[in-house]
C-alpha cells in the first residue's frame, strides 16, 4: 500500500499494513489499530479509509483506496524505487492514544516527510 502526498507524489508505504518506510528503505512509522505512530511512541496521526489524517483531522497522505470524506485526491505519480529496507527501531512505548478530531475536508499543513519528523 501506497502513501501519496496531496500533489500525488508517493512518499512512503507499507507491505505489511504495519512498518511504514519511506522509498529510501528508512522505517519512519508504524501503524497500531487506526493510529500512527513514530518509533518514540509518539502519535502522529490517523488512518482510517485509507486516509492518513494528522492530530487535527486534516488529510496528509490518501491510499488508493480512500473512500469517504477528504479532499480531491490529485493524479498519482509513478513510484520510485524501493530501496533494501533498514533494519526498524525498537519501538518505544506508546504514548496514551488521543482523542480523534472531526473530519476536516482540507489538507494539512504536514506535507511529505515532514509528517514523520513531527
Amino acid at each position: 500500500m501506497t502513501f501519496y502526498s496531496r500533489e500525488g507524489a508517493p512518499i512512503a508505504y507499507t507491505e505489511d499494513n504495519e512498518t511504514i518506510y519511506l522509498f529510501t528503505g528508512e522505517p519512519v512509522a508504524y501503524l497500531y489499530e487506526d493510529a500512527v505512530y513514530s518509533f518514540n511512541g509518539k502519535q502522529l496521526g490517523w488512518f482510517e479509509n485509507g486516509w492518513i489524517r494528522d492530530l487535527s483531522g486534516y488529510c496528509v497522505f490518501f491510499t488508493e483506496n480512500a473512500t469517504g470524506s477528504g479532499p480531491i485526491k490529485p493524479v498519482k505519480h509513478v513510484c520510485p524505487v524501493k530501496s533494501v529496507k533498514h533494519i526498524k527501531p525498537i519501538k518505544s512505548v506508546r504514548k496514551v492514544k488521543r482523542i480523534k478530531a472531526i473530519k476536516q475536508l482540507g489538507w494539512s499543513n504536514l506535507k511529505g516527510v515532514l509528517f514523520f519528523q513531527q
